[in-house]
Parts: structure tokens; C-alpha cells; sequence
């Protein structure tokens, strides 16, 4: 048996936080990639553009190998870790200072090609 072709894509550093972004990817985890662009182009969360962007980068990939129906590809697995942490002072009253952490998130996907259509 023949494994299935699959391709990969990794976006690191993007600046929102994780838990806002496994919102946006939920909704695309599993169902074919012609599905996936439609729902996240239509999205008003801020995590969709750049899940968008590297679902069509996968695609592109995919396109590249050769060997792959892109018409056929499905999200097999994306997944969303934390990335570094940016801490920043910012001033408050009686000269104190809070830390203000602002949160990045590495999202990875994996897609492969259906059995059938």
C-alpha cells in the first residue's frame, strides 16, 4: 500500500496570542482545503487571514512536489503552539511599572490527499 502524499507548512512568530488562534483553527481542522479557504476567507476573527495564508502556502507546496491532485487535499493535522513571549514595562501611577506580555503562536499544517472524492 502507497503512502498517502502529503505537504506541510509552518508559520512562526505570529503575533496573537495561541488561545485566539486555536479559535480560528478549529474550524478548519479536517475538512477539505476548497472548504477551509471559504470558511477562513469569510472569518471576522484576526487569526484568520494568517491561517488563510498558510493553509494556500501548504497548497503551494503540495503544487511544487508534484504528484498530488490539489483539487483532493485535505487538512489532516494543524496545530497551534506557543511561541516566545515579549515582555514590555509599561508606567502606571506612583511610579510603578506593570509588565505587559504580549504572546506568539507557532501554527503548523499538514495536508494530504483524499482516497475519494
Amino acid at each position: 500500500m502507497a503512502a498517502a502524499k502529503s505537504s506541510t507548512a509552518i508559520f512562526r512568530h505570529v503575533r496573537i496570542a495561541p488561545n485566539k488562534m486555536r479559535a480560528v483553527v478549529n474550524l478548519v481542522r479536517g475538512k477539505p482545503v476548497e472548504q477551509a479557504l471559504d470558511l477562513l476567507r469569510y472569518c471576522p476573527r484576526s487569526g484568520a487571514t494568517n491561517v488563510l495564508k498558510l493553509i494556500k502556502s501548504a497548497v503551494a507546496n503540495a503544487d511544487q512536489q508534484g504528484g498530488v491532485d490539489v483539487d483532493r487535499l485535505m487538512v489532516r493535522e494543524i496545530r497551534v503552539d506557543e511561541g516566545p513571549r515579549g515582555r514590555r514595562q509599561r508606567a502606571r501611577s506612583r511610579g510603578m511599572a506593570v509588565v505587559v506580555i504580549r504572546r506568539t503562536s507557532h501554527v503548523s499544517v499538514q495536508l494530504v490527499e483524499r482516497t475519494s472524492k
